[in-house]
């Protein structure tokens, strides 16, 4: 098996349940679940502990208590000096929350009797206080729940502070992972979230919710890694201390299977379609490779990858969970210029909001996202994040060809404002080669390609959001997921005009996207005059192999008429 559990141990008393899923990404695994449980933005972990750990489970909670509480005292001290002692009192009623010896008694009961991590243990007791809050006929004192959550906020910063600390900012496997690969079970999962899990102790993903091009469902497929998703009221049907088989390919998902149905899978680990294999570059057709962090371009290269075709730099700012400062920046990205060796990089400008919201931005709830403050009206809001980001991609072009990506654009006038910001904020900096070229992903900016091409150096597709966005189906809504597929006949006409109109302009295109990558689109791609794609480092290989044969056949096609 994967993860290195023998059968025998994966065999308990507990009754065989067999669920129904949508297969997201091929494969098939069977570990221990990781239930992570969403609360109030947080991903809070929950899983069954020894015996033998009930003593350092009990010190964790103490030590992350004690930092809240510390934590607190330092923004009490800061609001004093910046605005008033009446203000900070304001947050002395969260450190009563956090010091509460109610809360350490209840809590650390509740790891004796339970053997649950202190994290699912203070929120367990922390959401028990909110709740009788809230039912409460009494205004003030349902507005004091808010405090109750704000400590719960800070509780859970301390936890995940001394996992980052302790792990090397995640790229361990934390003590809960240790022995094995698990399974992530969860309602939804973000994109950073899906990101920030090792890959060589994650088996696999079951969520709740999401589609086939939900964002779990595409990085689960570019870390080959098994998932499945559209499972209801999953929470409640998957324990802490549970096994799963999960199915990629068929979604199939058993509960605690029995030693009978173990038997039934003797390649465990191996059925993963072999996606990791270098292929050389097709003539006259370009596949580049998309990454998410500075540390993937190495494998893109590996894999043989003609450039980065999409490096989304958003990811970079949602694992660190804040604004990365410029020289931060310079640093990834100058490693990802460099690790290309002369290879064209395309690096997108931060796509924050919407579907990737990130909390440390402080941005105000919006009632549908995908429509709002995101991608270029956000950068256009936040000067200093472009100011920054600008500056730090323009340092590192001195170390190879860089083309800017502008996301979300809507039409020409919102590109040149942007582009000239850009520019303004890098006017006394030493840069290298740079364009400056526009997503193609909302239909108002596909519609008038050719006025966005006239102006931009280039143009890229990304198909993933524009057919979302063309077909009015959220790529991320499980229930809708049927609907979301891009095979349709509108989806193709505005590939052929916006191919038309880089043609007619003279500009260079490429598509990113999952499509790029699947052997069922690629052809079709290719027939509309698409020579340039941009998939998955894994993904190089098998997107080589399909177009080639796929200028076959249009050659034989040819010979033939």
């Amino acid at each position: 098996m994967n993860n290195g559990t023998t059968r025998e141990e994966a065999v308990n008393q507990k009754p065989e349940q067999r669920l129904t899923a949508l297969p997201i990404s091929d494969g098939v695994a069977c570990a221990p679940v990781r239930l992570i449980m969403r609360d109030s933005g947080e991903y809070v972990p929950r899983y069954h502990i020894a015996d033998a750990r009930v003593e350092e489970e009990k010190a964790r909670l103490h030590r992350a208590l004690q930092a809240a509480a510390k934590s607190i005292d330092k923004v009490v001290a800061l609001v004093k000096e910046r605005v008033g002692e009446v203000h900070a009192n304001i947050f002395l009623a969260q450190k009563m929350i956090v010091e509460d010896a109610a809360l350490v008694r209840e809590a650390t009961e509740k790891i004796d009797k339970e053997h649950i991590n202190a994290e699912s243990a203070s929120v367990d007791v922390l959401d028990s206080y909110e709740s009788k809050l809230l039912e409460l006929d009494d205004d003030y004192l349902k507005d004091r729940a808010s405090d109750i959550g704000e400590a719960r906020r800070r509780i859970l910063e301390m936890f995940r502070q001394e996992r980052k600390d302790r792990d090397g900012a995640l790229e361990k496997p934390s003590e809960e992972e240790s022995g094995g690969s698990r399974i992530i079970v969860a309602e939804e999962l973000m994109p950073g979230d899906t990101v920030a899990f090792n890959a060589g102790n994650t088996a696999g993903f079951v969520t709740e919710r999401g589609g086939l091009a939900s964002h779990v469902a595409i990085l689960a497929r570019a870390m080959g890694i098994p998932a499945v998703s559209g499972i209801p009221d999953l929470l409640q049907k998957i324990g802490p201390d549970d096994h799963v088989i999960i199915n990629g390919t068929t979604g199939e998902c058993i509960i605690n299977p029995k030693r009978q149905t173990l038997n039934l899978y003797p390649a465990l680990g191996r059925l993963a379609p072999k996606r990791d294999v270098t292929v050389p570059p097709v003539p006259g057709f370009q596949v580049f490779g998309n990454i998410n962090t500075a540390h993937e371009a190495a494998l893109a290269r590996d894999m043989g990858a003609e450039g980065i075709g999409l490096y989304r730099t958003e990811f970079e700012f949602i694992l660190a969970d804040r604004i990365l400062n410029e020289d931060e920046q310079y640093e990834r990205y100058a490693r990802v210029v460099k690790d290309m060796e002369g290879r064209p990089v395309y690096i997108r400008l931060a796509d924050l909001g919407g579907d990737k919201a990130a909390r440390f931005l402080n941005l105000p709830a919006e009632e549908n996202p995908a429509l709002g403050y995101r991608g270029a009206r956000l950068l256009l809001g936040q000067p200093a994040l472009l100011r920054a980001q600008a500056r730090a991609i323009a340092r590192a072009s001195v170390h190879g060809p860089v083309h800017v990506i502008y996301p979300m654009i809507v039409d020409d006038q919102q590109f040149l404002k942007l582009r000239a910001r850009f520019l303004q904020s890098i006017n006394d900096i030493e840069a290298g080669e740079i364009e400056h070229g526009v997503m193609f992903e909302v239909p108002a900016a596909c519609i008038c390609a050719e006025n966005l091409l006239k102006v931009a150096d280039f143009g890229s597709i990304g198909s993933n959001d524009l057919a979302q966005y063309l077909l009015a189906v959220d790529r991320d809504n499980g229930l809708v997921a049927g609907d979301y597929n891009p095979d349709r006949q509108a989806f193709w006409q505005i590939i052929e005009h916006i191919a038309a109109a880089a043609e007619q302009c003279g500009k260079s295109l490429s598509l990113c996207g999952e499509m790029g990558g699947q052997p069922q689109f690629l052809p079709k791609l290719i027939a509309r005059n698409i020579r340039c794609v941009s998939v998955s480092p894994r993904l190089i290989g098998l997107a080589r192999v399909t177009a080639r044969r796929a200028q076959h056949l249009m050659t034989q096609e040819t010979k033939n008429d």
